[in-house]
């Protein structure tokens, strides 16, 4: 059986995904956050450091999360972060941009010549 294909998040997804996934599980560290995309993309997306944690700087600025220091799972400190209710919001208007964007998309590739 062949590994799963990785897939290329486009600029801006990631945030999205983010979001989501607070609203869903509630504050989360940034390894649990990006642990938890990885998840439930069945491995087909990997998030390092340095794609995860500049993310999560830039939607805190954006004032969609907060953040607060707390122990981890395994007794560590560590940075949770949290959907704030402007993040909230966001998120209902990014979903439904990514509805309209993949609509287009299927209506060009059901397309006849």
């Amino acid at each position: 059986m062949s590994e799963p294909a990785r897939t290329d998040l486009l600029q801006g997804t990631l945030d999205l995904l983010v979001l989501k996934t607070l609203a869903t599980l509630g504050a989360q560290h940034g390894f649990g956050i990006a642990r938890r995309i990885e998840q439930v993309a069945d491995g087909s997306v990997m998030l390092n450091q340095g794609t995860i944690y500049p993310a999560l700087v830039r939607l805190e600025e954006q004032g969609w999360i907060s953040s607060e220091w707390g122990t981890s799972e395994n007794n560590r400190r560590a940075r949770f972060y949290g959907i704030t209710a402007a993040g909230r919001k966001q998120l209902k208007e990014e979903v439904a941009n990514w509805q309209r964007v993949t609509a287009l998309v299927d209506a060009v590739l059901a397309a006849e010549a």
